[in-house]
């Protein structure tokens, strides 16, 4: 008799350890899982905010252009202005060798430095026509630019 309780139970014991290994992997994948989603969320974060430092840092800089002040000076009202906007925000733990980062680079592009590459995220290419971009599809153009297809 005592054999067969034992025999009856080894199933139950083989289930439980299963199930409990099977909980166990379970549990382990989920918090993998959950600690991805909270490092690309973080990401994502983090460049939305360097994002949104960068253009305060550009709009204090130009605004600061024709300003009667030193360069030390604008250096640190535009510090102020990015420091300002971003706890206005809710941004408060942003470092601020980030911010002066950041304007500096600001800075480097504007139109302060004389550098005239600087220039080539301003000025935007010149756009082809109509016509001509119809015409590079294979779509036939009369004189007045509108699509010769009789409408």
């Amino acid at each position: 008799m005592m054999v067969s309780t034992i025999i009856n139970t080894i199933p139950e014991y083989v289930i439980t350890a299963v199930i409990s290994t099977a909980i166990f992997y379970a549990f382990k994948y989920v918090k993998d899982l959950i600690h991805a989603k909270a490092l690309h969320a973080k990401t994502a974060q983090s460049r939305e905010l360097w994002s949104f430092i960068e253009q305060v840092s550009t709009t204090a800089v130009n605004s600061l252009v024709n300003a009667k002040m030193t360069g030390n000076d604008k250096f640190n009202e535009a510090t102020t202005i990015v420091q300002n906007a971003l706890n206005q925000q809710g941004f408060k733990n942003v470092d601020m060798k980030a911010i002066e980062t950041a304007v500096q680079s600001a800075y480097e592009k504007s139109d302060l430095t004389g550098n005239k590459e600087s220039k080539q995220f301003l000025d935007p290419r010149p756009m082809t026509s109509v016509k001509d971009r119809l015409d590079s599809k294979g779509i036939p153009v009369n004189q007045n630019g509108d699509e010769a297809n009789g409408n």
